[in-house]
């Protein structure tokens, strides 16, 4: 039996943090989580319009130190797993049948590991624009990894020295759009509609609590090891990658749909990393017909 949460509310983990939920969509609709890029928050989502039209109840939670979530305590190491483990609690708590599970960009490395955890909970996981390990296909820049070495190597120590160096980003969430998208398949996504005010609200969100969320984020997959083996992915596995975003190739989904059980691969001509908008009908209907 499916549970009915409030459009706006709030549950407790085990470790008695505070998540934020967001629920929209009818109360007996089939669910779908979806999994916010870094930084993001759960106020995004990708297509209300289509979101409306599929019938599904959209669910989105704010990961720890975004929004209204609470952080993790200091000296708490931010891995991929916890998160999950937190989206897991969000679905524990709604009840009713398995969820389709949708990701994007960091987002996707959670609806994973959620599969790979608690296949009990996912019947299907998309994926769009998720990056791979950089140890397998590379994407990290040079200036990004000379900034990861240099962390320190407790966790509440590299957490406060990340916050220290996006602080000027988190004082200016407008500018975090060029962390999403900052190519010319981008630049036109944001032309058209209301996407680029979407993510403007979505960002302001993210950083309400300063920069802890992000700095949490980047840590749990340039300094955690991420945790979660994909080839334990029984679930179908769906990848949607743009050929015009120049860091997140789609070899990147290549190399995923190669590790999962059941993998398939998108390639949308023309879009960069900003493609969630384009592609979420689609994300939708195929996660509606997944087994």
């Amino acid at each position: 039996m499916t549970t009915s949460l409030p459009s706006q509310s709030s549950i407790s983990v085990d470790d008695g943090r505070r998540i934020a939920v967001q629920v929209t969509g009818p109360d007996d609709g089939a669910v779908v989580l979806f999994a916010h890029v870094a930084p993001g928050s759960r106020h995004f989502d990708p297509d209300p319009a289509a979101t409306a039209a599929s019938g599904f109840r959209l669910v989105t939670l704010d990961r720890p130190g975004y929004g209204d979530s609470e952080p993790l305590p200091l000296g708490v190491l931010p891995t991929i797993p916890l998160f999950a483990d937190d989206c897991a609690a969000v679905l524990e708590q709604l009840g009713g049948p398995a969820a389709a599970v949708a990701g994007w960009s960091a987002g996707g490395r959670v609806a994973l590991a959620l599969a790979a955890r608690r296949p009990d909970l996912v019947r299907s996981v998309a994926l769009i624009g998720t990056p791979a390990p950089d140890e397998e296909v590379g994407w990290i820049g040079p200036e990004e990894k000379q900034m990861i070495a240099a962390l320190p190597e407790d966790p509440a120590s590299a957490r406060a020295t990340l916050e220290l160096m996006l602080a000027q980003m988190a004082s200016d969430p407008a500018a975090g759009i060029g962390m999403l998208g900052a190519e010319p398949a981008d630049e036109a996504a944001l032309a058209t509609g209301d996407l680029r005010a979407a993510l403007e609200t979505m960002l302001t969100a993210a950083f309400a609590q300063g920069p802890t969320g992000l700095a949490a984020d980047l840590i749990s997959y340039t300094v955690s090891d991420w945790g979660f083996d994909p080839r334990a992915v029984g679930a179908p596995v769906r990848c949607w990658y743009g050929d015009a975003d120049v860091v997140v190739s789609p070899e990147h989904g290549r190399w995923w749909t190669d590790q999962v059980a059941d993998g398939t691969l998108t390639v949308v001509p023309g879009a960069g990393h900003l493609l969630v908008r384009e592609v979420w009908s689609e994300v939708l209907r195929w996660s509606a017909a997944a087994r």
